[in-house]
């Protein structure tokens, strides 16, 4: 089983923020292979179902983002997660809006998402893959600048990397992770 993670905050008001890039991935990824998010467990939303004869877990947390950990570790833990078998999804202020970079281990990076799942697993040696949303201009907070709407130009080009994202994701079950770094970055 692959468990695939997209991190945002639940709720209207963070549905098209830079925060929220995590759950409009892992949303086009359920749309694209016809699952849906129509279970709550351990405080997150999720969906299981078969893709090419491999089963996916899709999980949003609804911890909101500094507590992503929690529901990540009973999921991981109640469905016997191999630790290669896990993918989180979320955004990445140090990539260019936009961009895949995927990364096998590393800190948190500042991420409050990734460091709450770093202290519940107990690990840095995770799989991720960072959607690019660029640092803030003009000296805006960072907090205000993640709880920010994407511009209509920013969701242009978030929209025009869907198909990329999703077919990285199923490859993920089908490729090592060195080759699907080697394929995406």
């Amino acid at each position: 089983m692959k468990m695939i993670v997209g991190l945002g905050n639940p709720g209207k008001n963070y549905e098209k923020t830079r925060h929220n890039v995590g759950f409009i991935i892992i949303d086009e990824f359920a749309k694209k292979n016809n699952m849906t998010f129509d279970k709550n467990k351990f405080n997150a939303d999720y969906s299981v179902g078969y893709i090419d004869g491999i089963k996916y877990l899709l999980i949003k947390p609804n911890t909101y983002m500094n507590l992503s950990g929690e529901a990540v570790r009973k999921f991981y833990d109640y469905f016997d997660i191999k630790i290669e078998d896990l993918l989180i999804i979320y955004d990445d202020l140090d990539t260019k809006t936009a961009n895949l970079r995927l990364r096998n281990k590393g800190s948190s990076g500042g991420h409050n998402g990734i460091k709450s799942i770093i202290s519940h697993l107990n690990t840095e040696n995770f799989n991720r893959l960072k959607i690019g949303i660029d640092r803030p201009k003009n000296k805006m907070k960072v907090s205000d600048y993640v709880l920010g709407n994407f511009s209509i130009d920013e969701m242009s080009e978030i929209e025009s990397i869907y198909e990329k994202s999703c077919n990285c994701i199923s490859d993920f079950s089908k490729m090592s992770f060195l080759n699907l770094m080697n394929k995406y970055n």
